[in-house]
């Protein structure tokens, strides 16, 4: 089973929180994220730092400080978050992007080559998937009710 880890999750959905107040000029706490997402703020603190550090938010200081996005909810991608927290879109761990596990059957292994293509389809869905689409569902859904300027 591949899935995702519930670090990533809550990165996902911090990011989505924050996309779905884009453009209001308001800046979220991580207490209004953790509740509004259902993520422990003790988890939040470090998941929003890294998402700090990699461009993703920015941060503001202050009696009403927390975060903001660093850039339009258009020009980020669920996989731009996915591979920022979770590495490249390796299927098993002998495929792919430098990995130091080697299989006993290398060179000669009949799956090698499907793993690469379904790395590559799973690249290109969620490449294609910016927090704007996410947005724009989550408001048709009614889970998403700040919708300011997408």
């Amino acid at each position: 089973m591949i899935a995702l880890s519930q670090k990533t999750q809550y990165a996902v959905r911090a990011i989505y929180e924050l996309a779905c107040r884009y453009g209001s000029d308001t800046v979220v706490s991580i207490a209004e994220i953790a509740s509004s997402q259902a993520i422990p703020q003790r988890f939040l603190e470090g998941i929003l730092n890294q998402l700090r550090q990699a461009g993703f938010v920015e941060s503001r200081r202050g009696p009403k400080g927390g975060y903001v996005l660093a850039k339009s909810p258009q020009e980020i991608t669920l996989g731009d978050v996915i591979r920022f927290m979770e590495g490249p879109y390796d299927i098993v761990k002998c495929s792919g992007h430098g990995s130091s596990d080697r299989c006993s059957l290398e060179g000669k292994c009949p799956f090698n080559e499907t793993w690469e293509e379904v790395g590559k389809a799973l690249a290109g869905v969620l490449e294609g998937i910016t927090f704007a689409k996410l947005v724009a569902k989550g408001v048709k859904a009614g889970a998403c009710a700040y919708d300011y300027a997408i």
